[in-house]
């Protein structure tokens, strides 16, 4: 089974557009889980535009799940996911003026970085991943650096759906096999949609989570969270 992880990063955007705590993000999070989700994901960032620091540590005794917090292992993030203790954290390569993430790890220059920071999170128990594009060779030295996991970087994927979803899935799969035979488990994210979600999933039987936000909250204003979020886990099926 796929796993769904709902990242609710565009729910705390809209709360903090106007101030207050409409909507209220902790709300969203156990209505998610309630409606079928597996998983909460969220990624702070450094200026704090949408999900605040104080946001994640109110999460945390809620959720009851799995709650996957993503970001750039600078000291406070570092400092923060150790404090409270998530089942996954996903290291991701975004400086702190990119408005999304936009590219994998490349794991052969940081290796000893990564390494070093894969082993803090192990320390406390912490499930690692690691967010690389498919460049065989970036999933080759993210096992070297002891990641649990790696998080396929899928705009690629999605951006080439509609022209040609055949040769757009086609790299997808190769990584997914290497990352297989390396035991490594194997999580996706970035644009998946309930266009392109059940193709991936099709070919990539073996994934192990997907995390979804900005198209699945959009989606919510047309449908509904909750049959929103039915229709993504059935696109998994």
């Amino acid at each position: 089974m796929t796993k769904l992880s709902v990242n609710i990063n565009k729910i705390a955007t809209l709360r903090n557009a106007r101030g207050g705590n409409v909507p209220n993000v902790a709300k969203v999070a156990l209505d998610c889980e309630c409606f079928g989700a597996e998983g909460i994901t969220v990624h702070p960032r450094p200026d704090e535009r949408h999900i605040r620091y104080a946001d994640v540590r109110e999460l945390r005794p809620l959720v009851t799940t799995e709650f996957n917090i993503e970001g750039y292992p600078s000291d406070n993030f570092i400092n923060l996911v150790i404090s409270v203790k998530p089942e996954q954290v996903t290291l991701v390569p975004d400086p702190p003026e990119a408005i999304t993430s936009n590219a994998g790890w490349n794991t052969v220059k940081n290796q000893d970085f990564l390494k070093k920071t894969v082993e803090r999170f192990h320390e406390h128990n912490i499930r690692v991943s690691i967010f690389v594009d498919t460049d065989l060779k970036n999933i080759e030295y993210a096992k070297h650096c002891g990641t649990d996991r790696v998080e396929l970087y899928t705009e690629p994927y999605a951006v080439n759906y509609a022209k040609n979803r055949e040769k757009a899935i086609a790299p997808f799969i190769e990584a997914a096999k290497l990352a297989r035979d390396l035991s490594l488990g194997l999580n996706a994210g970035h644009d998946l949609s309930l266009e392109n979600l059940a193709f991936l999933r099709q070919n990539i039987s073996w994934l192990d989570e997907v995390s979804i936000g900005h198209a699945l909250i959009a989606d919510a204003l047309y449908f509904g969270l909750e049959n929103t979020i039915k229709r993504y886990k059935d696109a998994l099926k």
